[in-house]
């Protein structure tokens, strides 16, 4: 983890698996093959996000084979105790600003995993998804302001970012009000 307490590309990649895993048993190709689908559509083939080995997982101590299968066998996997307190770390852990495409992914994760944590960690997450597109907001409205009188198509391009994230924050708004009244 970064020092700010963002997922690196890699620890993006283990928050799918462990997260895919935590939906029960699959066997090791099947992780691999999910993973890759899943990271791919979001942010398309990346030889950064797409290499970390899935098998590491496993020596870590995260995922564990079922008896007498080893990983070259295609094993059944099952995620450990260890594997279910480091998705849970890297679920609750915060988004980096900046890092448009990778936090793309990780939202996404976070989304597709969230219902794994309590209501109260799911309406902390939401709570911290309104943070960071109020904070990006505010950037785009201040630039958008000292950029007002210039020439060229930037402020078009920033009015339709803006309203792409007024639109998102509205969404996520009440997504965050939905699980304050189920709290």
């Amino acid at each position: 983890m970064y020092t700010d307490n963002t997922l690196t590309p890699k620890e993006a990649i283990r928050l799918c698996a462990l997260g895919i895993l935590s939906e029960g048993p699959i066997r090791y190709s099947a992780l691999a093959n999910e993973v890759r689908h899943f990271v791919g559509h979001l942010v398309g083939p990346s030889i950064e996000v797409l290499s970390p080995s899935i098998e590491l997982l496993k020596y870590e101590g995260l995922v564990t084979p079922q008896d007498g299968e080893g990983m070259e066998d295609d094993a059944s996997l099952h995620i450990t105790e260890k594997g279910k307190t480091e998705l849970h770390t890297l679920l609750t852990a915060n988004l980096r600003t900046g890092a448009a495409e990778l936090n793309k992914l990780i939202i996404a994760l976070k989304f597709k995993f969230m219902h794994f944590l309590s209501k109260k960690e799911q309406l902390d997450q939401a709570e911290l998804l309104v943070d960071v597109y109020e904070s990006a907001l505010a950037r785009l409205i201040n630039l958008r302001q000292s950029h007002s009188n210039t020439d060229g198509y930037l402020v078009i391009w920033l009015d339709h970012d803006i309203e792409t994230i007024e639109s998102r924050l509205n969404w996520l708004t009440g997504f965050r009000d939905r699980l304050e009244r189920q709290a």
